[in-house]
């Protein structure tokens, strides 16, 4: 119990972490995209150079596993750039919420690519949560929904780069995973922000250094959390994310969710302890 306990602990405290790093993000203003993906992946960069030094582990990974750690890599990219465009162009709590359809896209890419088995409980998890993003995104033809596709394909990429890890998991070290992910995003964010690249103010620049810190907090927060105890048994408390998120937003913009987004994150969130407790179940059965 009191490893489960810390567990809760520090997965509330990455949930938190990511908040403020997705706050951060905002507070830069309209700073480009890349940049501020560049950023947040510097942190990481040197962070996880660190632990491979520390540890004596590998920088590139074992040569059978390197294609999954560029799927990882490409997709994890992708997904912070689209997240952080969505973070710049929307409230914040709506871009949290649907960046966290990411386990929903892992239960269907888990199924599609890894050829694990889905049950009718996980499917009806997975069209309740997308029903619930159509009540945040609402759908028409016009400019104003952009922003809103690009955060549900934020979700869907990061779901994508999670499946990636799960393959990995018992193959690399976490260390190794974030390093390379981390090298990748640089390069590529990198070269892709020569071409629209705007100086920072001495305030943009300690806005994206925060959210790096934070983005770290938050990585090694969730990594710790999940050693402690199963995710069966505490990945629910990830979701304290969209209420740190929603008072965030409230206190800084003055921001409020329109009812059909509260409807849409009732219904994620429903889907979201469906999974949850039929995951408990599938454990306690598991383990009896």
């Amino acid at each position: 119990m009191k490893n489960k306990n810390l567990a809760i602990l520090l997965l509330i405290t990455s949930a938190l972490g990511f908040a403020l790093m997705s706050t951060f993000v905002k507070l830069a203003g309209d700073v480009p995209s890349m940049e501020k993906s560049f950023f947040r992946n510097l942190i990481s960069f040197i962070v996880a150079l660190f632990m491979i030094i520390k540890n004596k582990q590998s920088l590139i990974g074992k040569k059978e596993n390197r294609l999954a750690l560029l799927g990882r890599s490409f997709a994890g990219t992708l997904g912070i750039i689209f997240n952080f465009y969505a973070i710049s162009h929307m409230n914040l709590s709506d871009s949290s919420m649907l960046n966290k359809l990411s386990p929903f896209f892992l239960i269907l890419f888990s199924y599609l690519f890894l050829k694990e088995k889905i049950s009718l409980t996980q499917i009806t998890a997975v069209v309740i949560a997308f029903i619930g993003s159509l009540f945040i995104i609402k759908p028409s033809f016009n400019i104003e929904t952009i922003p809103y596709l690009i955060g549900f394909t934020s979700g869907a990429c990061a779901g994508a780069a999670y499946t990636f890890v799960r393959y990995l998991r018992d193959k690399e070290a976490p260390s190794t995973i974030v390093f390379v992910f981390s090298t990748f995003s640089l390069i590529v964010t990198g070269f892709l922000m020569l071409f629209n690249f705007r100086p920072l103010t001495l305030t943009e620049f300690i806005y994206l250094s925060l959210a790096g810190v934070f983005a770290s907090v938050g990585q090694f927060a969730i990594t710790n959390a999940y050693k402690y105890a199963p995710a069966s048994e505490i990945s629910i408390f990830d979701y304290t994310n969209i209420i740190f998120a929603t008072i965030i937003g409230f206190i800084l913009w003055g921001e409020l969710p329109d009812i059909f987004s509260y409807i849409g994150y009732a219904l994620i969130l429903t889907a979201a302890l469906f999974t949850f407790f039929y995951n408990k179940k599938l454990s306690n059965v598991t383990n009896s």
